[in-house]
């Protein structure tokens, strides 16, 4: 079921305000979470308007998240699967452009309960203490 909709959920303003982090321009956000029966694991469907051509975009995807560990950029035509992630720190994205729109299309399968709060805190920790990013966090996920 969907709830909060219209940007009545919680995190709408945080999604908003790490969106003008990196824009440099307020960001208008439209979020409306949807409950499916499941234990755990998050799938966003995220769009933009945009001008850019599928190359583009998968261009500036491939640059932004090259050196890190725990995001994977599917092979176009491949969809993140929360299954695939389950007990895993890594976040599966893929990208498209419907050209005949002019929208982007990003889809994000994460486990939150791996790669949620307490995952971002191990990671910030080892970067904190100069270990490497990626101690103490499975790559590879193992469903319970």
């Amino acid at each position: 079921r969907a709830y909060n909709i219209a940007g009545g959920h919680r995190h709408t303003p945080e999604i908003a305000q790490g969106l003008r982090a990196v824009t440099d321009r307020a960001v208008s956000v439209s979020f409306t979470p949807v409950l499916i029966p499941t234990a755990r694991g998050i799938l966003a469907t995220c769009t933009a308007p945009t001008a850019a051509s599928a190359s583009e975009v998968r261009a500036a995807y491939e640059k932004a998240y090259a050196d890190e560990p725990f995001v994977h950029l599917l092979a176009d035509g491949q969809l993140p699967r929360t299954g695939s992630v389950t007990g895993s720190n890594v976040a599966q994205i893929a990208v498209a452009v419907d050209a005949d729109a002019s929208v982007l299309v990003a889809l994000c399968a994460i486990d939150n309960l791996v790669k949620g709060t307490a995952g971002a805190a191990v990671q910030s920790m080892n970067l904190a203490l100069g270990w490497p990013e990626t101690e103490g966090l499975p790559a590879v996920g193992v469903a319970p």
